[in-house]
């Protein structure tokens, strides 16, 4: 009787765990939480904030007036000679591949800083440029205070722990913007391809 009492609660216990791993992986389909997000954010659309942006030649955008075209988006900080500093140059070659929906207004690139107390305008011009900017459809910017880059963080799920060192550990992607101002894919930040197919057709079906 006892070794029956045994296996009805060991059995118990595996379902309980089974059940609580299947939540936390959203059904066994992820098993990271940059994978969780990815999930939930191709399943439920973003709308993004209309937050304003400065960009590097100093005028003032939003994603509410950036509507009506695809955005591919990465989050930088100008002094990252890691992953930013690739994704910078990703994106000038991004801008050779999608000039044609660049050109037609369907498609903007933006490199948005988590930094903004050191990223001015000027810095961020200056990270444009030493990526290889073609000079069209790529826009640098930074939130204007810290509540708004806080919301834009949430939102796209960035983050960003400074290191100790003046510079900061946070994760890399390309997120897609579609034209009714959702975000609707996180894409791996080294394969700019994928986020490019989004311009090109649209989302997979």
């Amino acid at each position: 009787m006892s070794v029956l009492r045994t296996l009805l609660a060991s059995l118990l216990f595996l379902a309980a765990g089974a059940a609580t791993l299947a939540g936390a992986t959203d059904g066994f389909r992820a098993f990271t939480s940059e994978t969780a997000r990815r999930i939930d954010v191709r399943e439920h659309p973003r709308a993004l904030p209309p937050v304003p942006l400065q960009t590097a030649d100093g005028r003032t955008t939003s994603f509410a007036s950036l509507r009506g075209r695809w955005l591919l988006v990465e989050f930088i900080y100008t002094r990252c000679m890691t992953y930013c500093s690739v994704q910078g140059s990703e994106f000038a070659k991004l801008q050779d591949r999608l000039a044609r929906p660049i050109a037609d207004g369907r498609a903007l690139l933006l490199s948005v800083s988590f930094d903004p107390a050191h990223d001015t305008p000027a810095q961020l011009a200056a990270y444009q440029h030493r990526s290889g900017d073609r000079g069209k459809g790529w826009l640098a910017v930074r939130p204007t205070n810290a509540p708004d880059l806080a919301t834009l963080k949430r939102v796209f799920g960035v983050i960003a722990v400074p290191d100790g060192l003046g510079g900061y550990v946070h994760n890399a992607a390309i997120a897609v913007v579609d034209p009714r101002g959702r975000l609707v894919a996180i894409t791996d930040w080294d394969a700019p391809g994928e986020a490019e197919q989004y311009v090109l057709h649209g989302p997979a079906q």
